[in-house]
């Protein structure tokens, strides 16, 4: 796999564990919401943490996007949740919450699961369909 194909799944991981954090910090300033008023969720999107997260999810997705048109879903999915990894410590740290031993345990066998993934391949590889071959094009005018 090449450095730029590695770099999209970093991409992934980062963008989606810094959008989620931002989405987080910003909905604890913007207060509760209720999904009976509109008006409330469309100003807690205008709030500045919860925009540049979402702008941060923009760029996960674009991401995600990239991956999937190179690799199959069972190799993608797993390498984005190295974002937990990097959302527990994102919370820790800068959010300043609780990350319990169960926690991080679990965590960690996500991160070992995602390991035993990444030694597979990251295209299952089939043979084409005779539909799927286009025909070639004749370049002699037709009668």
């Amino acid at each position: 796999m090449s450095l730029r194909k590695y770099l999209v799944l970093l991409g992934v991981a980062v963008f989606s564990a810094i959008g989620d954090s931002l989405l987080s910090r910003g909905m604890k300033a913007a207060g509760n919401l209720s999904l009976r008023h509109v008006s409330e969720m469309i100003l807690a999107v205008l709030h500045p943490g919860v925009a540049l997260g979402i702008l941060f999810l923009l760029a996960f997705f674009a991401c995600y996007l990239a991956a999937l048109s190179w690799a199959d879903l069972t190799y993608v999915l797993p390498a984005t949740s190295l974002s937990y990894v990097l959302v527990a410590l994102i919370a820790r740290f800068f959010l300043h919450e609780n990350v319990s031993l169960t926690r991080w345990l679990g965590i960690l066998l996500v991160a070992a699961g995602v390991g035993f993934v990444t030694q597979g391949p990251a295209l299952t590889h089939r043979p084409r369909r005779v539909e799927e071959i286009p025909e070639p094009v004749s370049m002699r005018p037709q009668p």
